[in-house]
This record gives C-alpha cells, structure tokens and sequence, in this order.
C-alpha cells in the first residue's frame, strides 16, 4: 500500500508540473507542428504528389505526431529528475521506504502522461489540415506508448548521469533530433540512394515511424515484428540500466 501511494505521488507530481506550465509545455508543440504541416503539407506537399501510395500530408502527419511524443516524453523526465538532483531534493526519497522500481516508475508515468497528451494535441492539430483515418487503433496506441515509455527512460538515465544543465540537452540537440528528422518524418527511405538506405536501416527512430504510420495509413518501410521486437527490447534494457544506476547511486549519492 506504502509503495502505491509513493507511485501515486510521484505521479501527480510529474502531471501538475507540467500541467500547471501547460503555455510552456502544451503549447509550443502545437504551434510549431501547425507550422510543419502547413509548410511542409499544404504548401510542398501539394507539389511533391503521393509517397507510396498516400498524400504526402497523410505520410507526414504520423511521423510529426511520434517526432513530438518522443521529445516530449524524454524531456519531461530528464528536466524533472535532473531539477530533483540539482535542488536535493532527491535526498527525501532516497531516505524514504521508497524501492528504486517505485521512483523510476513514478518518473517515466510522468513521462508518458506528457508525451503522450503532446501527441494527442498535435494529432487534433493534425485534423484541421487533413481528414486522416486510422487504419488500426492497436498498432497506432500500442506504438505510441511503447514510445513514449522507451524515451522517458532514455530521458531518466540522461538525467541520472547528467552533471550539469548542458548535459541534458546535449542528447536531444545532438543525438534525438538528428535521428528524427533522418528517421523518416518527412520522406520514405525507398527515395534514397541504395548507400543511404543501408545507413538509415541503423537508426532506431526509422522503425517507430513507420510502425506508427502502419497504424495510421497501413504503410511502412520496415517489417512491424521486427520494430516491435527492437522497442520491447530496447525497453527492457533501458529499464535494467536505469534501476542498476539507481542501486549503485551514481549520480546520485556523489
């Protein structure tokens, strides 16, 4: 009972801090994505037709929607944990009858909440400029939460090792941004030449894309077993990683 009134508190935590900002968190996403799909749909999309088969603003929309659930999700967790460190606060619960699954369950729920709620506004954004359908609801939630989850806690082992205020964000400027926007958002891989396809095959973001613009569109670059199996995996490890980091206190009890 201890242990799910420490989640729940955790949790309400997370969701009222970025609730409670929601001009700085909630609403530039909708802005800036109202921005790509007006650009890069409406006014290029018109010129550059069909990409396999769909509109280009029906390719586009899923990639988008994911793009800011990963984001968002990473950065509410690796703000909110490193804040933690920075004000001590981490103290209370180190010293509190509090397992490590507990915080690190806490944090990552708080993770997805907001990841999740960003995606759910863009995609309403997405309606005004394109009447799209979903092909199917399973693929498309499961995805987005396996997602959302998979880069909260890359966000929460980001903070843990993080020394300083640049040190989170070194990751998503450098690392997460880059991979996004070359992980197939804006444009199918078959388009490339054969050298780039053979790269882009090393970028995780390419098969979260397009596993979700399967259950958007039924349209996808990479085989959906083998996305699935590559985030389950991929969660797993990150969840292993980030509970040893909180056993051995790195980070933390320096």
């Amino acid at each position: 009972m201890n242990h799910r009134i420490a989640f729940k508190t955790i949790v309400i935590k997370e969701i009222f801090r970025f609730v409670r900002i929601w001009p700085q968190t909630l609403l530039p996403p909708a802005i800036t994505t109202a921005l790509y799909f007006l650009i890069f749909g409406k006014l290029i999309g018109d010129r550059i037709g069909m990409v396999n088969g769909a509109t280009y603003m029906d390719y586009i929309v899923p990639g988008v929607i994911l793009m800011s659930v990963i984001s968002h999700a990473y950065a509410n967790v690796v703000s909110s944990f490193y804040s933690t460190k920075f004000q001590h606060n981490i103290e209370e619960l180190l010293v509190a009858p509090v397992p490590n699954w507990v915080i690190l369950g806490g944090y990552v729920t708080g993770g997805i909440v907001r990841g999740l709620l960003v995606g759910l506004v863009v995609g309403l954004i997405a309606q005004i400029f394109d009447d799209i359908a979903i092909q199917n609801w399973w693929i498309t939630l499961s995805v987005a939460f396996l997602t959302a989850t998979l880069f909260a806690l890359a966000g929460f082992i980001n903070a843990v090792l993080a020394e300083s205020f640049d040190d989170i964000s070194i990751i998503p400027n450098f690392v997460l941004t880059p991979l996004s926007y070359l992980g197939g958002v804006f444009y199918s891989v078959t388009m490339l030449p054969p050298i780039w396809q053979t790269i882009s095959i090393g970028n995780p973001i390419l098969y979260l894309v397009n596993a979700f613009r399967y259950g958007f569109i039924g349209i996808s670059d990479v085989d959906i077993g083998l996305a699935y199996t590559m985030i389950g995996s991929s969660i797993v490890i990150m969840t292993l990683i980030s509970l040893y980091l909180l056993h051995k206190g790195t980070g933390i009890k320096n």
